[in-house]
Parts: structure tokens; C-alpha cells; sequence
């Protein structure tokens, strides 16, 4: 499959002698006429090899109506007539004329392969470069070996057989390497000044913001794929930065780098469209650099529960002045949600409730005690059902149940839900287990009892209400 370079006919090839090799320009002959004189000049038999071969660059520049009167000839060509068919943008190419053809797709050629060959071709060539500067000239060309040589050959004629890569940087108007991690040092040490020192240094070497961005982004991309990873394997760089970026792996989080990579993604875009890109780069890095680190849920929750500090559960005493949040309840169904709210936030207070003795238990013990069990539960569990158990009448008790009457539908629910954590604590306060009945009592006028509820312009000892403005120091809204 590989030519010899050694016999008449590679020769011939070698040296553009050979007239059985025919190379098309596609954008230069596109039309419908150099496509039927091809079809015409198919028809002859090589003169010397055993095979007519036609190259057509730039295939997809061909017209609709070229590739039509090209498609029969495609589809039967002569025994000894072969297409070779090339293009960068396939997508151009009719699908018609790509089912007919054997696909054959060039891929990037990696980094260090471009890197090795210009290392072996300047040993050949007695030519003293250092790897970063090969790292410059291989990232340049993008994946093409051909850009790569022809770069390499620019530099050679500039600068003689000694290569630095400040002179190819300046040479290619490539944004120096340091300048980028002169930013993520900046980041990580808060220090504003480094903005303006990168921007000056920008703009007098007449280097694109553009590009400066881009290369920024995929700076952070690198310190991203190190933190994830622990190795600098996946990096397109020189030897010398990766050892740089290995040093930032216990300085970055993730959740740290995906906000910057996503603040730098927004940069770039507004970028493209700013009048004074100077500025707007400053701007965006000041704001770069002032992002504080982040945290997750979890470790915010691990730190308070491991260092709780005592101001944060200190009570609010009287007569100190309490910020006041506006609480506004659309519907009075979300009581069960204000209940399990205010149990979280509710400070722990210490109560010395008394034991009595199970002989003397009857109603008007169970009514005489009753005030400071119900504090007992909006102390220590929340500020919704202990006003509630206020608001229900003790109306009869035998045994160790406890019958109580209320008018509201929720407050039954709501009982029922506790209802273990309310035997515990009759327990613990009256010394015995005490199983509440609730007892709905039917309201004469229902539709007044609502508008009692929910009319916030009149004095109501709505439970709910009432508890987060006491509490809380919350006030009413419409």
C-alpha cells in the first residue's frame, strides 16, 4: 500500500511528469462544462500505469447541477478510472454522491505527534528550540501537520538557528502562557492589582482580548481536568506548565472552577459584541477575582452541627430590638408546612416541669395544670401546636383519654400527627400516658369562622398568626 519512491512510475508521480494523475481544482472548475469534459476525458485508457486517477480538491465547491451530471458517471465508472474526492466540509457533499464512495476521515493530529516530528526535523536541521517554544508552534497549527511545518519554517526565517519562545510568541501574536496563570495566582491571592497589569500588557503587545479570553477559559479547563483527574495527562501544554498546574490541585474546588468556567463562557460571548473590549476585560476579571469560594449544603451543615456558635441560639430577650420579616400566608392549608418550619428554627428552652402523682389525676387537675403543659410544647417543639392544644376545650377525661372539642378541621389533623410525641410528653409532665379524642364541634356559621381566619385588618387570636408575629416578630400583609 505504500509507495517505493524507487520505480519509473513513483518517479513520474514524484516529479508531476505522469499523465495518468490528474488533480482538479473543485472551486476553480465547479461548473456543469468542466464536469462533462471530465465525463468525456474518463472514456481514455491510461497511457502508462494501470489505473487513471483523478483528484478533485475542494470537492463540495461544486455546483447542485455539477454533482447531478457527475452522479451517473460516479455511480458506473471505467474499469480502470479511480475518484479520490477531497474536502473539509463534508456536510456540503449531496448524500447521493457520499453513498457512492469509500469514506476515508483525516482526524487532528495529536499535540506531542506534531511536537516529536519538528523536534526530529531541528536536530536534523542543527536548530536549537526548547520545548515550550514547540509547544507554541504544535498548538498553533491546531491539529495540521502541514501548518505546524509551515509555521516552523516561518520561525527558522526569522529567527536563525536559535528559536525562543518570547520571539515566537511575538512572531505568531500568541498571548504569552504566564499571563494566564498570573490570572488564576490573582484568583486564589484576591489581588486586584494583577488586572490591570495583565490588560496593560495586552494592549501594548497588541494581542487579541479575544484571544486572551479564549486562552483563559481553556487555562481553567486545564486546572478543572488536573483537580478531577490528578494528572496532567489530558493537557495540551509544555512540560514546564504542567508542573505548574499539578500545583493547583488542593488550591481549586470544582464546584469553584465550574463557576468561573461558566462567568468566563458569558465573558467571551459579551466580549465579541463590546466597543471597548480593554475595559470590559478589566471589568470581568475584577469581578473574576472578587468571587469568593463556594460551599456546598452538606459541608455548611457539617460545620454547624460540629461549631455551633452560643449567639446563634440565644434567646431574644424583651426588650431587644428584633428584625421583622413580612410573612405573607396565602392559604390557610399550609399550616402543617409553618409547623414543621418553626420547630427548625425554634431556640431550645429549658423548663422544670412538675411530676404528679398518677392517684390525684381527675379533670380539674389535668385543667389546672393545663397552661404549663401547653408551654411546654410551644417551647420545645413549636409554635403552632401548643397554641392549638390552647385553643381546644378539655371537655371530659376517664381512664387516661382525654377528650377535647374543637372547631377547626386542621387542628384535629395535627394532633393526630404528633400524636407520639404528645404522649411523651404527657409522660414526661404528668407523670402518665394521656390519649387525646379530638372532637369536632360544628360551627353555627362556618362561613364567619373563615373570614376570622383570614382577615388580617381586624384583631383575631388566630394561632398561627398570632404565634409568628409573637415569636417571630413578623407583621401582617395583604
Amino acid at each position: 500500500a505504500e509507495p517505493c519512491n524507487e520505480c519509473e512510475m513513483c518517479k513520474s508521480i514524484v516529479s508531476s511528469q505522469s499523465l495518468d494523475i490528474i488533480e482538479i481544482d473543485g472551486a476553480s472548475n465547479r461548473g456543469i462544462d468542466e464536469i462533462r469534459t471530465l465525463r468525456e476525458s474518463v472514456k481514455y485508457a491510461p497511457t502508462r500505469g494501470k489505473y487513471k486517477v483523478y483528484i478533485i480538491d475542494e470537492v463540495h465547491m461544486l455546483t447542485r447541477e455539477s454533482f447531478n451530471a457527475f452522479l451517473k458517471t460516479l455511480e458506473e465508472p471505467p474499469a480502470h478510472t479511480i475518484f479520490i474526492f477531497a474536502t473539509t466540509d463534508v456536510h456540503k457533499v449531496p448524500l447521493t454522491i457520499i453513498s457512492r464512495c469509500q469514506r476515508f476521515d483525516f482526524r487532528r493530529i495529536q499535540m506531542n505527534t506534531i511536537k516529536n516530528l519538528l523536534a526530529r526535523i531541528a536536530i536534523e536541521e542543527k536548530i536549537d528550540i526548547d520545548d515550550k517554544t514547540l509547544t507554541i508552534i504544535a498548538r498553533k497549527a491546531d491539529g495540521a501537520l502541514r501548518d505546524a511545518e509551515s509555521y516552523f519554517d516561518q520561525v527558522v526565517s526569522y529567527c536563525g538557528n536559535k528559536i525562543d519562545a518570547a520571539t515566537v510568541s511575538r512572531m505568531l501574536n500568541l498571548v504569552d502562557d504566564e499571563l494566564f496563570f498570573m490570572i488564576s495566582d490573582a484568583v486564589l491571592e484576591k489581588n486586584f492589582k494583577t488586572v490591570f497589569e495583565v490588560t496593560k500588557l495586552l494592549y501594548e503587545n497588541g494581542w487579541d482580548f479575544v484571544d486572551f479570553m479564549d486562552g483563559l477559559t481553556e487555562h481553567f479547563r486545564n486546572i478543572l481536568t488536573v483537580v478531577l483527574t490528578d494528572k496532567t495527562e489530558l493537557l495540551e501544554t509544555a512540560e514546564v506548565n504542567k508542573e505548574k498546574y499539578i500545583s493547583y490541585t488542593d488550591k481549586f474546588t470544582e464546584g469553584d472552577l465550574l463557576r468561573i468556567l461558566n462567568f468566563l463562557n458569558k465573558t467571551q460571548q459579551e466580549l465579541r459584541f463590546s466597543q471597548n473590549q480593554k475595559l470590559k476585560v478589566e471589568i470581568s476579571l475584577s469581578h473574576l477575582i472578587g468571587l469568593e469560594k463556594s460551599a456546598t449544603i452538606s459541608e455548611i451543615i457539617t460545620n454547624l452541627t460540629e461549631k455551633k456558635s452560643p449567639e446563634l441560639i440565644k434567646p431574644v430577650s424583651s426588650g431587644e430590638k428584633t428584625s421583622h420579616f413580612n410573612i405573607h400566608i396565602p392559604e390557610i392549608t399550609n399550616k402543617n408546612k409553618i409547623n414543621n418550619t418553626l420547630a427548625s428554627i425554634r431556640p431550645e428552652v429549658s423548663h422544670d416541669t412538675p411530676h404528679l402523682n398518677p392517684s390525684e389525676f381527675n379533670i380539674d387537675m389535668i385543667r389546672k395544670k393545663w397552661d404549663g403543659f401547653v408551654n411546654l410544647i410551644m417551647s420545645e417543639k413549636s409554635l403552632v401546636l401548643g397554641p392549638l392544644l390552647n385553643e381546644a376545650t378539655i371537655s371530659g377525661f376517664a381512664g387516661n383519654k382525654l377528650e377535647l372539642e374543637t372547631t377547626d378541621l386542621h387542628s384535629a389533623a395535627l394532633v393526630e400527627q404528633q400524636k407520639d410525641y404528645i404522649n411523651k410528653k404527657t409522660i414526661e409532665f404528668f407523670g402518665r400516658k394521656i390519649d387525646f379524642i379530638i372532637k369536632l364541634v360544628n360551627n353555627s356559621n362556618p362561613g364567619e369562622r373563615r373570614e376570622k381566619i383570614i382577615n388580617v385588618d381586624e384583631e383575631n387570636n388566630d394561632p398561627y398568626i398570632k404565634a409568628i408575629i409573637t415569636e417571630l416578630g413578623g407583621e401582617k400583609i395583604r
